[in-house]
């Protein structure tokens, strides 16, 4: 199995049987998730949330108790054969959630309920061939989907109708070199970042009314061998980290699988040029980092790979974008890669595993990370991608 068809299953739950659903197991609403003791009531819940489930063909409602970031379920939508939901986007301003079906070359509209259930809506708007990512642009009126295949690779730019939701597509897929697989927009909106794990390298854009341009001087190289893969950007928007999981290190890192490379970006042109000591790496680790993302406060770059043991890695960053790990890291907790991101409230960690969701409190001054109670907070199958609904 190549590298990126290795991370494709990984991200998506699937082990070479994309399109057969394994309905073994039915999630209740209201049934908790967690296997530890005690139940907290509905009314607690303040924030929703959604996991696709790959291999299931539905998407999973979670509730988040705002106090404590303890997970209950809700709401599954009915199995639907062919359906292989891999990366989600919530625009909401419409209480709406776009699906990416990896293997059906579709994406699914949902309107959210204010209990924050699904509803299907129209029918599912053709992609590009095997869709990967989504995102959806800072002022909410385009969704942007990398597509695996198509062409070689490719980004589909869609406008949102401001009343429906529903998608028109903006000129034909943009060329985004071998395999594009994530995706992410600077927080200006202003340039687009997307990863080629095949090849290494990281492809970057302007983006301005719906329109893509290719940004100077990219793809550029990441980690040597190391498959580019999750994407994170300051809140600055000054620097660009991107994890390679399998990258080789030099000494006295040499044991230490995987790194993270770190770019400058040019705040007019998006150009990226490395900064200077990159990449950056672990002390110790097997397994390198698949995803990565950047904590509240905009000082702790989290990166997580599968397992328990070194599991995640955690920097600050100084002020000239170089990473520098904080103390005890990397963290022997139990992890997954498969997802890693903060709740709106910026207080919980939730992390994707391969049977559902580690969750964790952070220290913002040390990065230090503490089980919520109750995780990990099991859903039977390994989710795709979660987001929350702000």
């Amino acid at each position: 199995m190549s590298f990126l068809r290795a991370v494709r299953a990984a991200l998506v739950g699937q082990s070479g049987t994309p399109r057969i659903l394994v309905a073994v197991f039915v999630v209740l609403a209201g049934f908790s998730l967690s296997c530890g003791n005690g139940s907290q009531s509905t009314a607690e819940f303040n924030h929703n949330a959604y996991v696709t489930l790959p291999a299931w063909g539905s998407v999973l409602l979670l509730h988040i108790n705002g106090s404590t970031g303890y997970i209950s379920t809700g709401a599954q939508t009915p199995q639907q054969q062919d359906f292989t939901p891999a990366g989600l986007a919530f625009l909401p301003s419409k209480n709406i959630l776009y699906a990416i079906n990896a293997f059906d070359d579709t994406i699914s509209i949902f309107n959210v309920a204010s209990d924050g259930t699904l509803t299907l809506g129209s029918s599912p708007t053709p992609v590009g061939s095997g869709p990967n990512a989504v995102v959806i642009d800072p002022s909410g009126k385009y969704l942007l989907v990398t597509n695996n295949y198509s062409n070689g690779g490719d980004v589909s730019v869609f406008r949102i109708d401001a009343s429906t939701g529903a998608l028109s597509p903006v000129g034909s897929p943009v060329p985004a070199n071998t395999n594009p697989t994530a995706i992410l927009f600077t927080h200006s909106g202003q340039f687009v970042y997307v990863t080629n794990p095949e090849i290494g390298m990281v492809t970057g854009f302007s983006f301005a009314n719906g329109v893509l341009s290719l940004v100077p001087g990219t793809p550029v190289s990441s980690g040597q061998g190391g498959g580019a893969l999750g994407l994170a950007v300051d809140p600055t928007d000054r620097f660009l980290y991107v994890t390679n999981p399998s990258a080789t290190n030099l000494p006295p890192n040499e044991s230490t699988i995987g790194n993270i490379s770190g770019f400058n970006i040019d705040l007019t042109s998006g150009a990226l040029t490395p900064i200077l000591g990159s990449p950056f790496t672990s002390t110790v680790g097997s397994v390198g980092p698949t995803t990565i993302t950047i904590d509240p406060t905009g000082s702790l770059v989290y990166a997580v790979a599968p397992g328990s043991t070194f599991s995640v890695w955690c920097f600050a960053i100084n002020s000239n974008g170089q990473l520098v790990a904080v103390t005890d890291s990397p963290f022997s907790v139990p992890a997954g890669g498969l997802f890693a991101l903060f709740d709106p409230s910026g207080r919980f960690f939730y992390i994707g595993s391969p049977t559902g969701v580690q969750a964790y409190t952070y220290n913002p001054s040390t990065g230090a990370l503490t089980t919520i109670q109750g995780s990990p907070f099991f859903i039977g199958t390994a989710p795709g991608k979660m987001v929350f609904a702000e």
